[in-house]
């Protein structure tokens, strides 16, 4: 099977600032990674002292506010599981902290890692007080197609994890990061090209969680001063990751069934068009904003995406590099969670305030998917395969 040149998803390197850690070149040896690992509760013994003691709830005139640490929570999530390594890449391992309520051990292995609810507010204070944390990233989500199976679950974990989070940043001078979603648009919403600023009436509850955490986050910014940016994710894919529960999944999934099987049953409809973006864009837009000046932000949350296509036009694009490739489109409620969603968004301000620009269209994401999924597969066929003749020897 033929498949064409994977395009280079090398990232650029982004000027870090307002304090940020300058980025790292090289990827070996990567700062503060050549101590063993463990999962361990806290990574205090690593932290020098700072201002107010074991339980300080402001940093002191002596305190070093130029050296960041970031926690990640939902670590070992879909985005998680890959923006802590390209965190860890460039600011240092001993940076980084991961964070979740299910073991990493990857992560574990190359960094701190933590165990943490983010509905016990007690417990990550804890942790951000007792590492030093100057940045929280907060990925802790249910998603839209598991909130709809549990939405009591999901409005719980969804609303108290950031509201815990914002208040600990308002009392602890902490900067927040917090992807939002296009979920928070809904069937009123205009359809095509929506803009950042229009109707968020959702039908889902994770959409409806994160329409709350959006106006909290707005309120904390405005009346205490928290430094909170997000981005309206749009539909995330990634080779390494499988998928994590979500609506757009089936962009994830297609592209293991066309290696594994030549065929893919889609749930969703075949014109059932969404936006989408490739996770090494989602990465540096991520990071990007993090480090933009702060007086450069006209928006707390920004829409930001790289292509909109749908399932039909997915399947095409497999098409080109496997001609075989067979999809039949079987919808089941996700295709009613996707056809209140917008078809497209307008993400200009994005570009406009603070540089955002994807790398990554339609076949050059199907390229560099196939390309690198296949090599997975193969090396895991291989390690199969050894294991067998070890074991017949």
């Amino acid at each position: 099977m033929a498949l064409a040149r994977s395009l280079s998803s090398r990232g650029r390197m982004f000027r870090s600032c307002e304090g940020l850690l300058s980025c790292v070149s090289g990827k070996a040896p990567l700062p503060g990674c050549s101590i063993e690992r463990r999962i361990h509760g806290s990574a205090a013994s690593e932290v020098p002292p700072q201002a107010g003691g074991y339980l300080r709830t402001g940093w002191g005139e002596q305190s070093d506010r130029s050296s960041e640490r970031i926690l990640v929570t939902g670590a070992s999530g879909q985005i998680g599981g890959e923006f802590v390594p390209f965190l860890r890449e460039r600011f240092g391992c001993d940076r980084v902290v991961a964070s979740d309520v299910r073991n990493n051990r990857t992560l574990a292995e190359e960094g701190p890692f933590v165990y943490c609810d983010v509905q016990d507010k007690d417990n990550l204070a804890r942790i951000l007080l007792e590492n030093g944390i100057t940045t929280i990233v907060h990925l802790a989500t249910l998603l839209s197609a598991i909130g709809e199976k549990n939405p009591r679950l999901a409005l719980k974990v969804n609303t108290h994890g950031i509201q815990n989070i914002l208040d600990l940043a308002a009392t602890n001078e902490i900067k927040v990061y917090s992807p939002s979603t296009i979920a928070v648009f809904g069937p009123t919403t205009p359809r095509h090209d929506t803009p950042d600023s229009t109707v968020k009436e959702p039908k889902t509850m994770y959409g409806i969680t994160k329409v709350h955490q959006e106006l909290l986050g707005d309120y904390y910014a405005a009346k205490l001063g928290v430094d909170y940016r997000s981005l309206r994710y749009p539909g995330i894919i990634s080779s390494k990751s499988l998928p994590g529960g979500g609506t757009t999944d089936y962009a994830v999934d297609i592209f293991h069934a066309a290696l594994k099987y030549g065929r893919y049953d889609c749930f969703l409809d075949d014109h059932a068009s969404l936006p989408m973006m490739y996770m090494p864009d989602c990465l540096e837009g991520t990071l990007q904003v993090m480090a933009a000046p702060k007086e450069s932000l006209t928006h707390r949350t920004y829409n930001v995406t790289s292509m909109s296509f749908t399932p039909a036009e997915l399947a095409a694009s497999i098409r080109k590099f496997i001609p075989g490739f067979e999809m039949r489109s079987v919808p089941d409620f996700r295709n009613d969670i996707a056809q209140s969603w917008p078809a497209s968004i307008d993400d200009s301000l994005a570009r406009r305030d603070w540089g955002w620009k994807p790398k990554f269209d339609l076949d050059a994401m199907t390229s560099d998917m196939l390309n690198k999924i296949s090599n997975r597969l193969a090396a895991e066929q291989n390690a199969v395969k050894a294991q067998e003749a070890s074991m017949m020897a």
